[in-house]
């Protein structure tokens, strides 16, 4: 029986977050490979030539083997195929004179049908020579090949490998290979407009588990420890059929102490909480900071100045996102954003990333928690439509702790379309209340 289309519950991106929204519907399994496999066969038709083109490259050569996929292939592998098949080589050819890209793969098995097969192992039974032989009959100017000594998303191409591959190519070829950094970050940092269309719709789950996480439904102050909540998150995921990144946190910032309490430690009235929590969804990943404060009794609102640190944290968001400028590098939209949040009386620390196929994802980073003064992995430039994660923290005074200075954690998922910075699903602008009783 024939099967409609699928499409998974599209949201606009917003710039105001809903407190605690309720949970868009999750597809099945079958549903999300039919989507996954049509986004796929989109970004190959279209991503790729333009990234081949713009680099000037004819050829691209990526390899990887079962169980050990590099960042690049493991993204091209259609929703059946959950790992390389023993040696999986694929092969993209530029004929020129505005004819489409070849598609090939020299390995075993085909992938879904997306790549043409290019290898008949009964006629030649040498895979290395099937692959030179491939090469030597288009003849390209350039074989690209994933290799980087900064970035691990472009560094797929293994020793061993590379080794079999330049011994099975003439002297004339094996002078023509380049690096392929820029294609393997290219392909893997690009959104296109259809898995834009479903982002926002991935991070309002993420912002909905963490709505159910700071709530009564989940934390009964005097009872519920950081930890249980943390493995809430772990086991909500699961049931919904989700996967997360990485292992959720929850802190305790307590007045009086001087550093974020987590683990076994009780959660209280007067306790701000914060988390950071991410799930991957249809391929694509979240990273959210969210922060919570459980009201005393009789307290009906977050203390002012708790309020103001999460304004402050705002403002430096602010800064940033004013300061995306296509060709700049990350460690100079760091300076910028830096200079502007310091001259607004603010005191930033900038730790933001790209986001989509990783959670720490390909592209370049707009500081480290512990670099503020630019790293090399920030000297790549910022391209538009790039998935970002802001994240950064403002420390500031809390009066009503005693001037006590609390740092304010803030991550918030957002689009950058090369001309202005827009938040997924919007982003936090108050500090959720957890009522005592």
């Amino acid at each position: 029986m024939a099967r409609e289309p699928v499409t998974a519950p599209i949201l606009p991106m917003s710039e105001t977050e809903q407190r605690a929204p309720s949970l868009p519907p999750v597809l099945s399994i079958r549903d999300r490979a039919k989507l996954q496999n049509a986004i796929l066969a989109e970004r190959l038709d279209t991503l790729v030539p333009k990234l081949m083109r713009a680099q000037g490259v004819d050829m691209w050569v990526l390899m990887a083997r079962e169980y050990f996929e590099e960042p690049v292939v493991a993204t091209m592998l259609n929703s059946e195929s959950l790992h390389a098949r023993r040696r999986t080589i694929l092969i993209f050819f530029d004929p020129g004179a505005g004819k489409p890209i070849e598609r090939l793969t020299v390995s075993r098995y085909g992938l879904g049908g997306l790549f043409n097969p290019a290898w008949d192992p009964d006629k030649q039974p040498d895979q290395w020579k099937a692959v030179a032989d491939l090469i030597a009959a288009r003849n390209p100017r350039k074989i690209a090949i994933n290799t980087s000594a900064v970035s691990a998303f472009a560094d797929g191409m293994t020793l061993s490998q590379y080794n079999e591959m330049t011994a099975a190519l003439s002297p004339d070829l094996r002078r023509r290979i380049v690096p392929g950094d820029r294609l393997a970050i290219g392909w893997l940092e690009t959104r296109i407009p259809a898995e834009m269309r479903i982002y926002p719709g991935i991070l309002r789950l993420a912002h909905g588990l963490i709505g159910e996480a700071f709530s009564r439904k989940v934390i009964t102050p005097g009872r519920t420890t950081s930890d249980d909540v943390v493995w809430w998150y772990r086991q909500r995921v699961s049931d919904l059929g989700l996967s997360t990144w990485f292992q959720p946190s929850v802190g305790i910032i307590r007045r009086g102490a001087s550093t974020m309490l987590e683990g076994d430690t009780v959660i209280q009235p007067g306790d701000l909480l914060w988390t950071d929590f991410g799930i991957t969804y249809l391929r694509l990943n979240t990273d959210t900071q969210h922060l919570a404060y459980v009201l005393k009794p009789g307290e009906r609102a977050v203390p002012p100045g708790l309020a103001a640190g999460l304004k402050a944290a705002n403002g430096v968001q602010d800064a940033l996102l004013s300061s995306f400028e296509v060709g700049k590098s990350g460690n100079e939209v760091l300076a910028a954003a830096r200079a502007k949040a310091i001259a607004a009386g603010l005191k930033p620390t900038i730790y933001t990333h790209p986001l989509g196929y990783h959670g720490h994802a390909a592209g370049t980073a707009i500081g480290f928690w512990d670099k503020q003064s630019g790293d090399e992995r920030g000297e790549y430039p910022i391209h538009a439509d790039t998935a970002w994660s802001i994240e950064l923290a403002a420390y500031a005074p809390v009066p009503e702790w005693g001037g006590q200075e609390v740092q304010f954690r803030a991550e918030e998922n957002a689009f950058y379309d090369g001309q202005r910075v827009r938040f997924l699903d919007g982003r936090q602008t108050e500090i959720t209340p957890i009522p005592s009783k």
